[in-house]
């Protein structure tokens, strides 16, 4: 009667054992609400982080963010350098000369070759009329060029974020992976526990105890493999915030639902190439390329600037500066004739850096064609996958419970109860990477398309 008794009580131990590990890996898919802020730190310094915290803290942070965005504002610097050849230019001069008194350079290059002594102060200045487009041309292109700087920047952001979800979810899938490990361990170590008190009691053969202990080594080991994917991933996501510094985080799921996948993929496409920052870059690109090469042929037409001095010579001898005050106005038609062709070469180069540039757009238009049929198609085998994985675990869930009843009525062994934990952890296990690789799958295709949600 007293074993009887010993039995009754060991069984039920061992049925809420199994019953434990069937529930185990379905609850840890349950997590917490958002945080109230990227910052917010639980006791152990564990710092909480959603999904859209991470990309606020990487588009604050990350190095290429800020590159690009600097490089944007050098570009409108080079607008200023440019338009500055349409704005007088004025300069003023100090001279003072001793000299060996109306004497005369008898070699170099021809100027005033009387030497006189004085000293004098004045102002010149130069305004340039017409260079007959040339400048403006200039000034055009290095205007597109800033617009097109700044939307490179723009795509640098697109990429940035697209790295961050990606890490995120990464992440966040081997966090997953590792609680699921965790249960696993502990709910088999519940089980090998009251199998080697079954043992014991001579209930169950050392065959079951050893197969329960296999079984526990084996979750061990996926512990350990689970934590360091957990470790790796946790370090790339810190690269990409933009950290040197390593940091735990408490990834959380902002909602566990689905998004769905857009039904036509030809939208998308229309979508892609009107919003895509990094075509849009080179579009402009190509249009500063054509401004550029016109004005490089400009190069050969006459430009047309008028002259001006002002100035005072208090100090110099009366018999050559007959008054304190000097001034004089001019204009200036500079006409090239012959620089050995380089004008004509250089417009060929830029028009042809221009037409380069135009095959490059058509490229890339084709390629972003291309990527957003590939990202659809990934996508929605991605979520084809999901549901799968959800019916494949809920089946699995379904065989432990049976296998495991069967095993509590001795109708079967421990090898098929050690075949149905280890298919319901795999199915575990899968549902949470199918769902994750949806969740990047779908936000690779919202980049392909040009949008962030």
């Amino acid at each position: 009667m007293k074993k009887l008794f010993v039995l009754v009580v060991l069984i039920t131990s061992c049925a809420w054992a199994q019953s434990s590990l069937s529930s185990a890996p379905q609850s840890s898919f349950s997590l917490a609400g958002p945080p109230q802020t990227a910052q917010n730190q639980t006791a152990s310094g564990t710092v909480r982080l959603t999904r859209k915290q991470a990309e606020q803290i990487a588009l604050r942070n990350n190095p290429r963010v800020s590159v690009a965005h600097l490089l944007a504002l050098a570009q409108h610097q080079v607008v200023r350098e440019t338009r500055s050849a349409l704005l007088p230019n004025a300069y003023g001069n100090f001279t003072a000369v001793e000299a060996n008194e109306a004497s005369r350079i008898s070699t170099g290059s021809l100027t005033a070759s009387r030497l006189l002594e004085h000293a004098g102060m004045g102002v010149q200045l130069e305004q340039l009329i017409t260079d007959f487009g040339r400048t403006h041309n200039l000034v055009a292109s290095s205007s597109l060029m800033e617009k097109s700087q700044q939307a490179s920047a723009e795509a640098t952001r697109e990429q940035v974020l697209l790295a961050t979800d990606f890490a995120f979810y990464n992440a966040l899938e081997a966090q997953t992976t590792l609680n699921v490990a965790k249960q696993t361990v502990q709910a088999r170590q519940t089980l090998a526990d009251q199998v080697t008190q079954l043992a014991k009691s001579k209930l169950k053969s050392d065959l079951d105890l050893s197969f329960a202990q296999v079984n526990l080594s084996q979750a061990q080991l996926l512990q350990l493999e689970a934590q360091n994917n957990y470790d790796t991933a946790i370090a790339s996501l810190t690269a990409v915030l933009g950290s040197d510094t390593h940091q735990h985080y408490d990834l959380i799921e902002e909602t566990a639902q689905l998004q769905a996948l857009p039904a036509d993929e030809s939208s998308l496409e229309a979508q892609a190439l009107a919003q895509r920052p990094d075509l849009q870059a080179l579009d402009l690109r190509h249009e500063a390329d054509q401004k550029f090469a016109r004005a490089q042929w400009q190069q050969l037409l006459p430009s047309i600037s008028a002259l001006g001095v002002v100035g005072k010579t208090p100090l110099g001898s009366n018999q050559y500066f007959t008054s304190d005050w000097y001034g004089a106005i001019g204009g200036n038609v500079s006409i090239p004739i012959f620089n050995g062709f380089r004008y004509s070469a250089e417009a060929h180069e830029a028009e042809l850096r221009a037409r380069a540039s135009a095959e490059q757009t058509r490229d890339l238009r084709d390629q972003i064609v291309r990527d957003v049929q590939s990202a659809w198609l990934r996508a929605n085998t991605a979520y084809q996958k999901v549901l799968v994985q959800r019916q494949l675990l809920k089946e699995a869930n379904m065989g432990l419970d049976l296998a495991q009843t069967r095993y509590q009525l001795g109708l079967s062994s421990i090898v098929e109860l050690s075949q149905a934990q280890l298919q319901q952890t795999e199915a575990a296990i899968g549902d949470a990477n199918a769902r994750y690789q949806y969740k990047f799958a779908l936000a690779a295709l919202n980049y392909q398309t040009g949008v962030h949600p």
